[in-house]
């Protein structure tokens, strides 16, 4: 894994992109970590250090609400390699007018600076997030993700970092201003050497109507429900984010009465976070899609969040706390400990959602739809410095109390995306179970088609068969099952839930048998892929019993092609019948190994159930 990274960094599709996306968010954050050390210098009297610094961030963000439907058009009409190397030559001019802001500590300047920041910004991001998905594989989207959000994360705490050093005591006043010329240039060069990304939708007519155009791209990401929800999750993350990073100077200030060098350790912590959970994730996902992350980042925001509001009283009536001191009180190290798995949870929470939007989106409205993610991440994040205004300003709720109502909201947040698609708790259902009671090895995943119509055939041997392939193959599966086995309690939900498809016996239940058949012709017709297991049954035996013709029968009204596949190893698993009936007997042990073995697509023409046993049967061998 970390050589596929590696090598994903270190080719011309990706690694300039790479390069030009961190150097962004690296001059981003020290020209606003600067600014915000400016602003705590005490050079703006009269006016409160937390609204000046709250007032910035929201500068920063409008241009994303007021400007991301013109941008989206922009990136979708035109070839983005040439629109980075514009938007990054921007970059230059602005940074040349900021250094002369930080040179006279012209605050007020420094801030309309910062809304230009954003506007360039604006334009970058929908083609940051569709560039993605042209240059690399549909297998590599997840590690791309993964290093884009370790390198953003990472740019933000080299960055941060580098712009307390700038702005400290006795570093010379040219040096900050020089640095951020030099960072704009660095990634101007770097965005010379993208390749070619072709316009999406090169004939798109333009709309500069820029209200209705903003309505028509919220109602265009609205047209997949998984894509829709994960817009919503990316942009409550970034009211967390924006909410946690902003008061944390005023935290560690008020709270902890600690040093500067104790802030950045803290920023650090927090950043480093977010980077590892990005690496764990790509690693724990099996570098596919894996919705079932993502409720396992909540569950931790929501966890470390609760417990940075108790962690930080350890500390109280501590003067003048540096790291050292920090680091020998446990109260301390709990803060740190908190705020790194608020980011772990956090990389394991948003790379996942990333992912879906750019694999489940239309391509030709892919950087519209990321547009459409970038207005609710500025309205959430605006949002998000009101929301601090009022509560801390107005109300004199405590930076601690801040933080715990951040994690509770974050609860009522996961329940209402979990409800409307719970795919995302079916996948991590799918995902526990995978990795708890079986290792699954896989073999020959690249049989089935990465897009197109298909049928998958497979020997039957315990309830949870279809878990462990929905688990193991890349596309949504949609299951055929015998209606007994898709009844049992709590895994009904599940299967209900995967859009499975019930079937009967046409003897016991016509109506259903109907349907079933009806039902797959829709799917295939849409495109979909089907699974059935022919035996009609879970063996009773651990041999693979007579593949009824209801395949014969699929085929002839849906000409497609059909791959068999074996599942090997879960005869005598408390979900099989060996030595009595499933799930009448404890389970023997946990972690077992099984294995998915997937054979090459039979033609349509040369479909019989009988050679489809042949194959199953050979690819199951003798590892029943």
């Amino acid at each position: 894994m970390k050589r596929s990274l590696s090598q994903l960094l270190a080719s011309r599709r990706f690694g300039p992109f790479f390069a030009t996306q961190f150097l962004g968010a690296f001059n981003d954050n020290v020209f606003r970590q600067a600014l915000i050390l400016l602003i705590a210098s005490g050079v703006v009297a009269g006016t409160s250090v937390n609204t000046l610094n709250n007032v910035g961030l929201a500068l920063f963000i409008v241009p994303f609400f007021l400007f991301s439907a013109l941008a989206g058009q922009i990136a979708d009409k035109y070839e983005k390699s040439m629109l980075v190397r514009r938007i990054k030559f921007v970059e230059i001019l602005i940074m040349g007018v900021g250094a002369a802001g930080f040179f006279f500590d012209a605050v007020y300047f420094l801030l309309a600076v910062l809304f230009c920041m954003g506007l360039q910004s604006t334009f970058f991001g929908p083609i940051k997030y569709s560039i993605i998905p042209q240059h690399l594989k549909q297998e590599e989207l997840v590690s791309g993700n993964a290093l884009v959000e370790m390198g953003t994360f990472l740019a933000i705490l080299l960055g941060s970092i580098s712009g307390v050093i700038l702005k400290m005591e006795g570093t010379p006043e040219w040096l900050a201003p020089l640095a951020v010329i030099a960072l704009a240039v660095l990634g101007y060069f770097a965005a010379r050497q993208i390749p070619s990304a072709p316009p999406a939708d090169p004939s798109l007519k333009m709309n500069w109507n820029l209200f209705s155009e903003t309505l028509d791209i919220l109602r265009s990401a609205k047209e997949v429900r998984s894509v829709w929800m994960s817009v919503l999750g990316i942009s409550w993350f970034w009211f967390l984010g924006a909410a946690y990073t902003t008061q944390l100077k005023v935290y560690v200030d008020d709270y902890l009465n600690g040093t500067e060098g104790l802030y950045a350790l803290l920023l650090a912590t927090f950043s480093i976070g977010i980077g590892v959970g990005s690496f764990l994730c790509e690693k724990f996902s099996g570098r596919r899609v894996e919705l079932g992350l993502v409720p396992i980042g909540s569950i931790g925001l929501s966890l470390f969040g609760i417990d940075l509001f108790f962690s930080y009283q350890g500390m109280a009536g501590m003067d003048q706390v540096d790291i050292a001191a920090l680091l020998a009180e446990p109260a301390g190290i709990r803060v740190m400990i908190d705020l790194l798995g608020i980011g772990v949870f956090g990389g394991f929470y948003i790379v996942p959602l990333f992912a879906i939007v750019q694999s489940r989106s239309n391509p030709q409205h892919l950087s519209r739809i990321i547009a459409a993610n970038n207005i609710l991440n500025a309205l959430l994040m605006v949002l998000s410095a009101a929301t601090a205004i009022v509560l801390v300003g107005v109300l004199n709720v405590t930076i601690p109390q801040f933080f715990l109502i951040l994690a509770l909201a974050n609860v009522l947040v996961a329940c209402f995306i979990y409800t409307l698609v719970p795919e995302f708790v079916i996948r991590l259902i799918i995902w526990l179970l995978t990795r708890t009671l079986y290792r699954v090895k896989l073999q020959g995943l690249e049989q089935i088609p990465d897009d197109g119509p298909c049928v998958l055939v497979c020997n039957h041997v315990s309830y949870v068969d279809a878990l462990l392939l929905a688990g193991a193959i890349r596309r949504p599966v949609r299951f055929v099952m015998f209606k007994p086995i898709y009844d049992l309690p709590v895994l009904n939900y599940i299967f209900r839930t995967g859009k499975t498809i019930p079937i009967d016996s046409k003897t016991r239940n016509p109506e259903i048998y109907t349907r079933a058949f009806e039902r797959v012709k829709e799917e295939l017709d849409a495109g979909e892929v089907v699974c059935i297991f022919p035996e009609g049954k879970l063996t009773s035996d651990g041999e693979i019993d007579e593949f009824k013709n209801g395949i014969e029968k699929i085929i002839a009204s849906n000409p497609v092609p059909v791959i068999p596949m074996a599942l090997q190893g879960l005869w005598g698993s408390v979900f099989s019948h060996k030595d009595g009936k499933a799930l009448s007997k404890p389970p023997r042990r946990f972690w077992s190994r099984v294995s998915l073995v997937v054979g090459a697509p039979v033609p349509a023409d040369h479909v019989s159930a009988a050679d489809l046993r042949q194959r199953v049967q050979a690819l199951r061998g003798d590892a029943a």
